[in-house]
């Protein structure tokens, strides 16, 4: 998988780059998009089957004598994108409730075999033995750990983790960074390597280590009776790392300022990409020179990770940095 956001439908780099070459006109027939895409014909004869499958294109007019299917507009197309990564997002929230359950009677029955075989889910009772798990958990982190939080914050020894080499990223709740210690608290970290970013509503806290085994911290530290849970099954792991990278994906980056929305202009530039425009009518609408233009559009893709303008579109809608 290519790190566009067209694979999600079933697409590739191809039916990426043939549709902005079909935004753009820059060819006539498919034997001259070929050569402009450097593929050849079959491949992308078929790029462009699925482009019309899957909405982003309509099938040539049969009086064009071969030509090329005309685009979608791109707002349209990436609020198909964007639903179809918005009910995935759902279908795993809603995942995660069932597995809770299922993690509970695992554990339950775990409880009920003495001197059985082991299960691959521990119940954790207490805030002080949660907390005890979740540091010998992090001790023995060797390459990734990745975790979500929200208020209250867990305490969990990030700078540690980075002074071993451990590559760690966290999608943080935008609740919690209002305060100014805890923004500056969340900056020193990122200074030293941690890969954050922001979200709205972080469905639940969150820790994976080396993608082998998880933890679900207690929902509500503070009550004695509360549990977390750690989770080593297979079935119920490769869940709930699925689950954090879609958060990641629709998260917006950490921009060192409590996580706040970007500015009218930043919105403004978005809106002007997603509709298509070349750069000297960005440059006009915005009131600037094309070269300020075309760098602003430069530092857009780098912090959205983006390699096309069709990518920053999407990842941007997705993240909503398109809202008022």
């Amino acid at each position: 998988m290519i790190k566009g956001e067209l694979p999600l439908l079933g697409l590739g780099e191809a039916e990426e780059r043939a549709y902005e070459a079909l935004l753009l006109e820059r060819a006539g027939h498919v034997e001259e998009l070929a050569r402009l895409l450097g593929l050849p014909r079959e491949r992308v004869h078929t790029a462009l089957e699925r482009l019309v499958e899957h909405g982003f294109a309509r099938p040539p007019d049969p009086a064009d004598g071969g030509g090329l299917p005309h685009p979608a507009a791109p707002a349209a197309a990436i609020r198909t994108l964007i639903d179809r990564r918005q009910a995935e997002l759902h279908r795993r929230s809603a995942e995660l409730e069932r597995l809770r359950f299922t993690a509970e009677r695992l554990a339950a029955e775990r409880a009920a075999r003495a001197g059985g075989g082991g299960c691959a889910v521990e119940r954790v009772t207490g805030r002080s033995a949660a907390d005890e798990r979740t540091v010998r958990l992090l001790a023995g982190a060797e390459r990734e750990v990745l975790f979500m939080d929200r208020v209250p914050y867990a305490g969990l020894d990030v700078g540690g983790l980075l002074a071993r080499g451990v590559e760690v990223r966290a999608v943080l709740d935008r609740a919690g960074l209002a305060s100014p210690g805890r923004a500056r608290a969340v900056a020193a970290l990122a200074g030293r390597g941690l890969r954050v970013r922001v979200a709205a509503g972080v469905p639940t806290r969150l820790v994976a280590v080396d993608r082998r085994v998880a933890l679900l911290p207690p929902s509500d530290a503070a009550d004695p009776r509360a549990y977390a849970l750690v989770v080593a099954d297979v079935r119920l792991r490769e869940a709930l790392v699925p689950l954090f990278e879609a958060v990641w994906e629709r998260a917006s980056p950490w921009d060192g300022d409590g996580g706040r929305e970007d500015g009218s202009e930043r919105r403004e530039l978005l809106r002007l990409l997603a509709a298509g425009l070349k750069d000297e009518a960005i440059a006009r609408r915005l009131g600037v020179h094309v070269h300020t233009a075309r760098r602003r559009i430069s530092r857009l893709l780098e912090d959205l990770d983006a390699r096309t303008r069709f990518q920053a579109g999407a990842r941007a809608t997705a993240r909503g940095w398109l809202d008022a």
